[in-house]
């Protein structure tokens, strides 16, 4: 059976996602008459009831449910559209939505002030998270990202720079405990962790593996508690050693080892990776991360 009008299956998604008519009517900027006509025909057409209705709203049934699957794939699909046309404007505006991994935004933000003073039409959404963006859904235009080369099919993955990282401590740290002489006395110290277990930093699998655990006395899930305690003279913790060297009541008790390097990587979609406004953005960032080498 044929479906003549993908509004019927909008209204439909957006009454099941919200649960009720009056809440779908406001999502769509139509009347609630409306949405239960729609409902009412969509029902007709298919010859089968979509949803339960309660006193509280509306609940997808079985054959909602299944309806409601293709309905959201192919909402997601609309908005992955409309933001590769967006991205391949020839005018540097409207939006610009990186993402990166957590705990790098003091080099990114010196990078979106500059590239705003140069396009100051551009409104930056800057999203750091553990998790991968799907930049294929439109989630993203550009990926910051560490590790292993990503494989997404689909994305232009380039090289952007290799992030350097120490030990360090705070004076404070060093005056009340003194300062270790190398890895041997690492045990009669106390050390800053990640509380994140399956952290997929090279530098924290190495404390797990050669610090025992008592030695680890302060652990936290968010990069900018584990630099205020450092600060703070709880322990002794890993920073990058850019953001640790620029820091002068910080001092390096263990130079960077090359295991605990970590590759960044800059990754757009193929659809949006030559328009003008993601290429704007990639030259100042690229130009900008020549300084975070720490060699």
């Amino acid at each position: 059976m044929m479906i003549e009008t993908w509004d019927e299956i909008r209204t439909a998604y957006q009454v099941a996602r919200i649960g009720t008519v009056s809440g779908a009517a406001e999502v769509l900027g139509v009347h609630h008459a409306t949405v239960i006509r729609h409902i009412d025909a969509l029902e007709k057409r298919l010859g089968s009831k979509l949803f339960q209705r309660h006193a509280r709203g509306y609940t997808p049934t079985e054959a909602g449910t299944e309806l409601l699957k293709v309905a959201q794939t192919t909402e997601e699909q609309f908005s992955q559209l409309i933001s590769r046309i967006k991205g391949h404007g020839e005018s540097v505006s409207g939006e610009l939505v990186v993402t990166s991994i957590n705990g790098i935004s003091g080099l990114l933000t010196p990078v979106f002030a500059a590239f705003q003073q140069a396009h100051p039409a551009v409104t930056i959404r800057f999203i750091s998270d553990m998790r991968v963006f799907r930049l294929d859904y439109g989630e993203a235009h550009v990926a910051i990202r560490a590790g292993g080369t990503p494989q997404e099919p689909d994305n232009v993955v380039l090289p952007l720079v290799r992030i350097r990282t120490a030990l360090f401590a705070s004076e404070t740290y060093i005056q009340r405990h003194g300062r270790p002489t190398g890895p041997a006395d690492f045990g009669q110290h106390r050390f800053i962790g990640s509380e994140i277990n399956a952290n997929r930093a090279p530098f924290y699998r190495w404390m797990e593996t050669n610090l025992p655990p008592e030695a680890i006395c302060y652990r936290a899930s968010d990069p900018t508690a584990l630099l205020d305690a450092v600060r703070a003279g709880i322990g002794i913790g890993f920073l990058n050693s850019l953001a640790g060297r620029d820091d002068p009541t910080l001092i390096e008790v263990m130079p960077p080892l090359p295991e605990w390097d970590s590759q960044l990587w800059i990754v757009t979609h193929v659809d949006l990776h030559r328009s003008l406004k993601v290429q704007s953005f990639l030259a100042i960032l690229k130009a900008q991360a020549k300084d975070w080498s720490c060699e």
